[in-house]
């Protein structure tokens, strides 16, 4: 069987998953036969769920799409601000009330994205079959480190964070996602992830330090974990971070 070849070429912010030589131009590879086009684009390199269109001669298709010879192929990134689905059948729709679980190595990033309002599963000890498995059922978007997890059949939505630094995870998050007009800071817990209500001060007087009984006087408990939140000068801090975010 003779080899094909095919030209490809990535746009915007998949051109991360690609050696430097293939950033921002076409290129070609050479396969066998007719494999599927997730299947090439994976050997690339590219997760498939951080692609919402692809254009094969001009013409939007699927990931099932068999690769013919001479196809000239153009990859775009996941649209999750605004809905492409009249253009493409990658996906059903964005998740307009998104909601994430974190691997393992985004502890400090589960705490940042909680902080600004937004439900954030992490736990230590979740392997990433069971990341997988919760993301699918309570329809999570993954964030992860890991390019390979995203590879997985059976994920629909997912981010591949290209930072190590938390702060400017955050803002990959926020801007990949659109989710500044969305925040709702001060409103989870960060410890476990639960929602805060408020709760009045002489409900927890027997719980507060002395210095906190006498200064502060609104309170807000967690509905997972109990614990207690008050508007300290760690709360100003907090507050100056976010704003900083949104500029």
């Amino acid at each position: 069987m003779s080899d094909n070849q095919a030209w490809l070429r990535f746009y915007e912010e998949l051109n991360d998953f690609l050696p430097s030589a293939r950033r921002k131009t076409s290129f070609a590879i050479v396969f066998k036969g007719s494999p599927a086009i997730k299947n090439a684009i994976e050997e690339i390199g590219v997760p498939h769920v951080e692609i919402d269109l692809i254009l094969v001669n001009g013409n939007p298709v699927n990931f099932s799409y068999r690769l013919k010879n001479d196809d000239h192929v153009s990859v775009y990134p996941v649209f999750e601000g605004m809905d492409i689905s009249e253009t493409q059948k990658l996906r059903e729709k964005p998740l307009r009330e998104p909601r994430f679980i974190l691997d393992v190595h985004l502890g400090k990033l589960s705490k940042y994205i909680r902080l600004c309002g937004f439900d954030a599963l992490f736990k230590m000890n979740l392997s990433d079959r069971e990341i997988v498995r919760i993301s699918v059922a309570e329809k999570r978007i993954i964030l992860t480190r890991d390019r390979d997890l995203l590879k997985t059949k059976l994920v629909t939505h997912g981010y591949w964070i290209r930072s190590s630094k938390p702060d400017e995870q955050l803002k990959e998050v926020l801007r990949r996602f659109d989710l500044k007009n969305l925040l709702k800071p001060f409103s989870r817990c960060l410890e476990c992830n639960g929602s805060l209500y408020y709760i009045p001060k002489d409900e927890i007087m027997d719980q507060l330090q002395p210095n906190t009984r006498d200064y502060y006087t609104e309170f807000s408990r967690c509905c997972g974990c109990k614990k207690i939140y008050w508007q300290g000068s760690h709360y100003e801090k907090m507050k100056d971070f976010i704003e900083e975010l949104v500029i």
